[in-house]
């Protein structure tokens, strides 16, 4: 017979909750703050070394630092197809900023590993590119 559970009566039962817990914003901004150490390390022996790189210049010049960053930038994200046109990140992948580095700053094995982890990403293609950049306006 049919059993009213809450998957077999309403469809698919998603196990993501809509409001993200501390300990994930927690993990969040380390995140960021770690990236931005990274991309601060690069420039830093780039320099001593007397060269620049164009990629980590843009980066400096049109991504902001994790202090810098809103809270709703930090936790959620545009997307077009919600209600309210922003989106949580903590039904993503949580690598999702490093593969901006992965892909401009080093090799193409490590770019083509980048790729993989993109396809189980839960991101529009679009925003892929990075999570910290909105829309005006959104």
């Amino acid at each position: 017979m049919f059993k009213a559970t809450s998957p077999l009566f309403s469809g698919l039962l998603w196990k993501i909750p809509w409001r993200i817990s501390q300990p994930q914003k927690a993990r969040q901004r380390k995140r960021l703050r770690s990236v931005d150490n990274v991309v601060d390390t690069i420039s830093a022996a780039l320099a001593r070394n007397g060269l620049k790189a164009r990629s980590v210049d843009r980066w400096y010049r049109e991504m902001p630092r994790e202090e810098e960053m809103l809270p709703k930038d930090k936790y959620s994200l545009f997307d077009k197809k919600e209600k309210t046109y922003r989106k949580g990140i903590h039904s993503m992948l949580p690598l999702i900023d490093r593969l901006l580095i992965v892909q401009s700053l080093s090799t193409s094995n490590v770019t083509a590993l980048a790729w993989e982890m993109r396809k189980t990403a839960k991101l529009p293609k679009w925003t892929r590119v990075s999570q910290r950049v909105n829309p005006p306006g959104f």
